[in-house]
């Protein structure tokens, strides 16, 4: 196979014929032949093949052409050539979220996100965003919002694309049978999607249990009756509530066992932490049965007394993508100070975004590039594993990690959409940028616009 990139040109001629520079035939080695098949994402046409004595890779389509396979832009692009005949150029890579009406932000407030994703590699692949009511699966073609300028929108009708990146937000309808069924047409047609949907914290325990990665996830317990609640905060003196849906924090409950003192709740209601004391058990699920309603929705999760500063716990992001080679690789790692009396470590409960390696240095000292090593390769096997359980296609991951005082590692949460807060702190940035710059190689390596090799 033959892979490089070149510009592609719109030239006035009604002929159906693709000219080729002489020096881009040679790169992507051409058979000296008079036809050959070009393909966009979904579209192909049988052309006539002409050679140019002209230096650099350059590519002249015809305007039927050129319409007849709805290129989305002229300009610099991959293309390659696997049988001295074939030519594909592209990769096509769809973003599939929701499309509003607004021209400058066309996909609300996850807008600024998808356009710096549109930015890696943009001079060698066609990117565009679409919701499942833009597809037209007996046209195959997509109505997509293609990037205009630097900041500007445009729709466009186009092939479906080489490969999907899931970006739905909604979990609700994530859940539907008819997203499902949408999404499943794609795998049909053999175009990959990544990213299936939102993991649920049983979905996670499941996917792990019985596995060796399994020792770093703590004891949880889904749908907990009030017995199994007591029994797990008399043997680990915490606990923590969580709904099994959600994320940013919402909804969980610090539960702690004091024999002498009694029970604490602690939790945020209204924009406050609050901190509750209970004389008896009984009155705490009382509270618990008030503020959450039943606990079918929820898993208990052992406490871990994680490290501290400034007696705030701390914990890690760790955003783990796919390289080129499929491989999982953690891109980025943010550190989170818990606030004072909070009882999560989001920035928005007063937690404090910290580089790991200002953390680590300051708790473990010398040991402290060791023990990030460890978390790096702990996190790696995690998501490896995950991955291996789960039948769907993973490309991105997102884990709420902590290290104990005996420097054990633990994972809390894993998201298979994760949010980008962290590269909001200024040392990050630079691994924001690699972490997209990892995903679009991944878009690359499932689109086969890369030299493949076996997992």
């Amino acid at each position: 196979m033959s892979l490089t990139t070149c510009t592609i040109h719109v030239i006035n001629r009604q002929d159906r014929t693709v000219y080729v520079t002489s020096e881009l035939a040679n790169a992507l080695n051409l058979s000296r032949i008079r036809g050959v098949t070009l393909s966009l994402g979904s579209k192909t046409a049988s052309l006539g093949l002409k050679l140019l004595k002209k230096t650099g890779h350059h590519l002249y389509l015809p305007t039927a052409v050129y319409s007849q396979l709805r290129v989305p832009r002229p300009g610099s692009i991959t293309v390659m050539c696997s049988n001295g005949k074939d030519i594909r150029i592209g990769p096509m890579i769809g973003v599939l979220t929701n499309v509003t009406r607004s021209s400058s932000a066309p996909f609300g407030s996850r807008t600024s996100f998808i356009r710096q994703f549109m930015r890696a590699g943009s001079d060698r692949a066609y990117y565009f965003g679409f919701s499942p009511r833009d597809v037209n699966w007996a046209q195959s073609t997509v109505t997509a919002m293609i990037p205009k300028g630097e900041n500007g929108w445009m729709r466009k009708v186009i092939p479906l694309p080489d490969v999907v990146y899931n970006r739905s937000p909604s979990r609700k309808a994530e859940k539907l049978m008819s997203m499902n069924a949408f999404k499943s047409r794609f795998i049909k047609k053999g175009i990959p999607l990544f990213n299936w949907s939102f993991f649920d914290k049983s979905d996670v325990y499941r996917l792990l249990e019985g596995t060796e990665a399994s020792r770093h996830v703590p004891e949880s317990r889904i749908n907990p009756s009030a017995a199994e609640l007591r029994n797990m905060l008399e043997r680990h003196k915490f606990i923590y509530l969580k709904p099994t849906g959600g994320s940013l924090g919402i909804g969980i409950f610090r539960l702690t066992y004091n024999p002498k003192r009694g029970y604490y709740a602690r939790f945020r209601r209204a924009g406050r932490n609050v901190l509750l004391r209970f004389s008896s058990f009984d009155s705490l699920m009382a509270l618990l049965r008030k503020q959450g309603g039943s606990l079918n929705k929820y898993v208990a999760q052992q406490g871990i007394r994680l490290i501290e500063i400034d007696n705030c716990p701390i914990d890690f992001r760790f955003h783990m993508t796919k390289n080129a080679s499929n491989e999982w690789v953690v891109s980025a790692i943010g550190a989170k100070k818990a606030g004072k009396g909070s009882i999560t470590t989001h920035v928005r409960t007063g937690g404090q975004l910290m580089t790991p390696e200002q953390v680590l240095r300051q708790i473990f000292g010398a040991r402290s590039d060791a023990v990030l090593a460890n978390a790096k390769e702990t996190a790696v096997k995690l998501a490896q594993t995950i991955e291996r359980n789960y039948r769907h296609t993973l490309g991105e991951l997102g884990f709420d990690i902590g290290i104990d005082q005996n420097e054990h590692v633990w994972m809390f949460e894993a998201n298979s959409k994760p949010g980008r807060s962290i590269f909001k702190h200024p040392a990050l940035k630079e691994q924001g940028r690699a972490s997209l710059n990892h995903l679009f190689d991944y878009c690359l390596y499932l689109s086969r616009f890369r030299a493949r090799r076996d997992s």
